[in-house]
């Protein structure tokens, strides 16, 4: 295959995901806007900010990019590889690498729909071979690089009008398989590193085991999956095979008020710790193993400690957590 097929034209239904995503970025925007000219947090009242400062994450630095056109504008997402951190530059089309430093080494990417080419680069994972993956939500597919951002080809379908992916978002790679969430399927689908579809957890709803626009995914050791159902406010967990396992929300069962308000970005340590945006509280959480709320970090600003509208969330082997702080176009850096 040479080239990725033109842009398919929107249905009716890719018509409504477009419009419910645009909508979810007014009202981010809203309440982004709200807090900068009122210094007030729009939604501090619809959650509980409680936290134990034991083992909070401690802050470390943060990563700019370079400048002189190399800055970020709208970082989405981050994920450590191959001894480096690379950040989706969502508005410029492009994955930024950096060593573990934050020293910027190169990027790789334009605007486009041919191969290598990215409209929306949302999610972003890697391999234990040197392969990283790059989710596309625009141009509706997975793409392959290798650790320099070579590109490999298609991931998951060997041509566009296959649609195996509709609107691919979040992105996790753990034990030879690849998960995948599409936010207008509303499933979380599992592949081989050879891009065969192995399984697909959910469907579209509000109960146990359903969607609404799922974000992000993280596997655990064990093999449990994680992930941000963002439209319905919480956080649902599975066993490997796709069993639907329990909520987390920051709520003692799981089903009273959430701590969340659109979570986003999600990953878990060594240890079995759950890390979690909530995007629009400028925030992220910690819990532990059992789903009990650990710490709460955050909060609106420009400060070391404080985020506008962060998105993607990455742990690393070294307990380094990375944030993508997407209005401040930069990635923050805590050590847990």
């Amino acid at each position: 295959m040479t080239e990725i097929a033109q842009k398919r034209p929107f249905s009716i239904k890719r018509k409504y995901v477009y419009w419910v995503i645009q909508l979810m970025f007014v009202i981010a925007l809203t309440g982004f806007l709200y807090s900068y000219f009122t210094n007030k947090n729009v939604f501090q009242g619809v959650q509980n900010f409680a936290a134990t400062p034991t083992g909070e994450p401690t802050f470390v630095k943060l990563i700019y990019g370079k400048f002189g056109g190399g800055e970020f504008e709208k970082p989405m997402a981050v994920t450590v590889a191959n001894e480096r951190i690379y950040v989706s530059d969502t508005n410029k089309k492009r994955i930024q690498i950096f060593d573990l430093e934050g020293n910027p080494i190169k990027t790789f990417g334009e605007w486009g729909s041919k191969p290598g080419q990215f409209q929306f680069p949302y999610g972003v994972a890697g391999d234990s071979n040197g392969n990283i993956f790059v989710a596309d939500l625009y141009n509706n597919s997975v793409s392959k690089f290798d650790k320099d951002g070579k590109y490999l080809g298609l991931f998951a379908e060997k041509q566009a009008s296959e649609k195996v992916l509709v609107a691919p978002a979040g992105l996790a790679v753990k034990e030879e398989r690849v998960y995948v969430t599409d936010v207008e399927l509303n499933v979380v689908k599992v592949f081989d590193l050879n891009g065969n579809l192995v399984k697909q957890i959910g469907s579209k709803g509000v109960k146990p085991g359903q969607f609404n626009a799922p974000n992000a995914v993280a596997v655990d050791g064990e093999g449990k999956i994680y992930v941000t159902d963002t439209g319905n406010q919480r956080v649902q967990v599975f066993d490997k095979n796709g069993k639907f396992l329990k909520i987390i929300n920051g709520s003692v069962d799981g089903n009273g008020q959430s701590v969340f308000v659109n979570p986003r970005g999600i990953s878990v340590d060594d240890n079995g710790n759950v890390f979690v945006v909530s995007n629009l509280t400028h925030r992220f959480y910690v819990f532990d193993k059992d789903g009990k709320q650990k710490a709460a970090i955050g909060g609106y600003g420009e400060g070391e400690k404080q985020f506008s509208l962060p998105n993607g969330l990455f742990v690393d082997e070294r307990g380094r957590v990375y944030i993508t702080d997407t209005m401040n176009q930069r990635v923050a850096v805590f050590q847990s």
